[in-house]
C-alpha cells in the first residue's frame, strides 16, 4: 500500500469571490506550486442508499460521518485509472483511504467483487462498507474545474480551488462526459486547504488579510439539498394544478 492511498489530515473549506481569488494566487506565488494534476477536470460519482441515509446524516453534522465515492481526473474510457474512495470524517480529521483501477475494474468491483489484488486492506474496508450499507447504489454526479497546489516548504499543504461545480440525479457513469445544474454563482470559487496539523502562520495572516473565513460547505451535501427544494417546489405546482 502507497502512502499516497491513505490521507489524514485537517480540511478547511471557504466560499471566495472571484477577486479575492486572483488577488490571493499573486500572494501565494512564492509559498505554492501546482501539483501533479495542476488544472484538471475531476468527475465524481457518489454513493448512497434509496433514502440517502449516508448524505442526511452529514448534513446533521455528527462527530463522525462518512461517504463513498469513484473520482476520475477528465472523462475516463474504459481503461483509464479512476480512485475508487472511501472517505470518513472523525471530530473535524478527514481519514481518506482509496485503491486505484481502472474504470472497467472499477465496475466489475461494484458489480461482481472483483479485486485488483494491489490494495487487499483498503478493497476489503470496501467490501465491508457495501455489506453494512447493503442497498448503496451510484446516487449523485458531481463534476468541477480545479486549480490544485502544495506548499514549497511543507508538501502537506494543499490548497485547491474548484469552479464551474455542476450535478446531475441521471447517467450516473463517469464516462457520461460532464454536464448538470450548476451549484455556484459564475463568480464563486470554492477554495480548500488540506493539512495534517495547524496552518502555516503566512497562510493564516493572509486569509484574515483578505478577510476570508471558512464556510461549512459539502458538494454533495449542497446538490442534495437543492435537487430536495427543486422536487419540493415541482410537487407544490403539481398539487396546485
Amino acid at each position: 500500500m502507497a502512502f499516497h492511498d491513505v490521507f489524514q489530515r485537517f480540511e478547511k473549506k471557504y466560499i471566495i469571490t472571484e477577486e479575492k481569488y486572483y488577488i490571493l494566487m499573486k500572494m501565494l506565488i512564492n509559498h505554492v506550486v501546482p501539483d501533479k494534476y495542476g488544472r484538471s477536470t475531476i468527475c465524481n460519482i457518489y454513493y448512497d442508499t434509496p433514502d440517502y441515509r449516508l448524505i442526511r446524516k452529514s448534513l446533521e453534522k455528527p462527530i463522525y460521518k462518512e461517504k463513498l465515492r469513484v473520482r476520475s481526473y477528465g472523462i475516463p474510457e474504459g481503461n483509464s485509472t479512476v480512485f475508487v474512495e472511501l472517505k470518513k470524517k472523525y471530530k473535524g480529521i478527514v481519514y481518506k483511504r482509496r485503491s486505484d483501477m481502472t474504470l472497467d475494474q472499477s465496475k466489475a468491483f461494484f458489480k461482481d467483487n472483483f479485486s485488483t489484488e494491489k490494495h487487499v486492506q483498503i478493497e476489503n474496508e470496501l467490501r465491508y462498507f457495501f455489506s453494512y450499507y447493503p442497498q448503496i447504489a451510484p446516487a449523485m454526479f458531481i463534476s468541477y474545474e480545479r486549480d490544485a497546489f502544495y506548499g514549497i516548504t511543507d508538501k502537506n499543504l494543499r490548497i485547491t480551488f474548484d469552479r464551474k461545480i455542476t450535478y446531475r440525479e441521471n447517467e450516473l457513469e463517469l464516462d457520461k462526459g460532464v454536464w448538470g445544474k450548476e451549484l455556484l454563482r459564475p463568480d464563486q470559487f470554492l477554495m480548500e486547504i488540506k493539512v495534517p496539523g495547524a496552518f502555516p502562520l503566512w497562510l493564516s495572516n493572509m486569509l484574515t488579510e483578505l478577510d476570508i473565513y471558512p464556510s461549512s460547505f459539502s458538494k454533495y451535501g449542497k446538490a442534495y439539498l437543492q435537487t430536495k427544494e427543486i422536487k419540493s417546489k415541482k410537487d407544490k405546482v403539481n398539487n396546485c394544478a
